[in-house]
């Protein structure tokens, strides 16, 4: 697994080891991330007691040659069978050396070690719905290349690097695709490790005046946001991974009746008792304002995120949907859980905008 101590890839170890008894994990983890990855082990296994043993933390780098291993760690991968490659840049405002650096050569050199593993038996890449770019209309579990635009490096890399996957795949490699929304907290308990996306817009609402004024950048009503709680993407793949069907198939992980901007606005403007008043304003004047100095961080809305408030683009999840049928993993209402986010992002100040990278 790359992307551990991550966001996901903490929260999915455990589970992926429940299904798979016998099994043992090795981790790739920078050095710079090896203390905060020894602490999420030891929690990990207080939580979760049947991983105890089971784990192995081994340093690497996705972008050194052969995965940046010392020579004894690379002999453990003699025996891999899975593969599951969840780490990136996930930062909207990363620079195009660094993204193209961990997002695509990351992953083509994670590819090149599956092409050299005898008893592989599937690759798991994790993607994201926003290889769509800005695609107008919706787009399906299938597409990848529709002449969209990109409107940031992390987009356009981790859709250069999905093409890498699939030709791999189109050359024989068994491996499924996962593409999340924007992952939010926990739905249960708001648990998460940073706040951006919809948090920078409850920050925008927090700090505003009982009326708070809201730039309608497209129509509030037509633009939808591809949420999705984080407990719903880890359910998801830790039940599609053991399936047959599963291999060769791309599944969009996200709310398949996501919320529209108003809903999105309204439903934390309920909880922070705000007013809103909403301003049409095109979105390069906004931009420009929000550009101004200071003016980003006294409104907690970096100028990355706004492009996301007139997003044309929606997402079909119909694969994912029949595929999980029969199952109890659905993703639930955002308006079920937004109480819970907020609550959980009031308790915990502490966390910020900041990804791990």
């Amino acid at each position: 697994m790359t992307g551990f101590p991550g966001f996901l890839g903490s929260a999915l170890l455990g589970r992926l080891l429940a299904r798979r008894p016998g099994t043992t994990a090795i981790c790739l983890v920078q050095r710079r991330h090896l203390v905060a990855a020894r602490e999420r082990l030891a929690e990990i296994e207080v939580d979760e007691p049947h991983v105890e043993g089971r784990i192995r933390l081994v340093v690497g780098d996705l972008t050194a040659p052969g995965l940046g291993l010392e020579p004894d760690d690379a002999t453990l991968l003699e025996d891999v069978t899975e593969v599951w490659h969840l780490a990136a840049v996930y930062d909207l405002a990363v620079g195009e050396e660094v993204a193209h650096r961990v997002n695509v050569d990351g992953t083509d050199r994670v590819l090149d070690l599956c092409r050299n593993l005898p008893g592989l038996s599937r690759l798991h890449y994790v993607s994201t719905c926003y290889v769509s770019g800005r695609y107008y209309g919706e787009f399906r579990e299938d597409d990848l290349d529709v002449g969209q635009e990109f409107r940031n490096h992390y987009e356009s890399t981790k859709f250069e690097a999905e093409v890498l996957v699939r030709k791999a795949m189109a050359n024989g490699l068994p491996a499924t695709i996962y593409r999340p929304g924007i992952v939010v907290g926990d739905s249960r308990t708001g648990e998460t490790q940073k706040y951006d996306g919809p948090y920078f817009l409850a920050t925008f609402l927090r700090r505003q005046l009982p009326v708070a004024v809201v730039p309608a950048v497209a129509d509030p009503d037509a633009v939808r946001f591809c949420l999705v709680p984080r407990d719903f993407v880890i359910d998801a793949m830790d039940r599609l991974s053991v399936m047959e069907q599963s291999e060769g198939r791309t599944y969009a992980l996200t709310d398949p009746a996501p919320p529209t901007a108003r809903e999105l606005v309204d439903a934390f403007a309920r909880r922070l008792r705000k007013r809103v008043v909403w301003v049409p304003l095109p979105l390069p004047l906004v931009r420009a304002a929000v550009s101004l100095p200071l003016a980003e961080r006294l409104m907690g809305l970096p100028v990355e995120a706004l492009d996301y408030f007139a997003s044309p683009t929606t997402y079909d999840t119909s694969r994912t949907t029949a595929d999980l049928a029969g199952t109890d993993v659905s993703c639930p209402r955002f308006d079920d859980y937004a109480d819970t986010l907020l609550a959980f992002m009031l308790e915990h100040p502490e966390h910020d905008s900041a990804a791990m990278v």
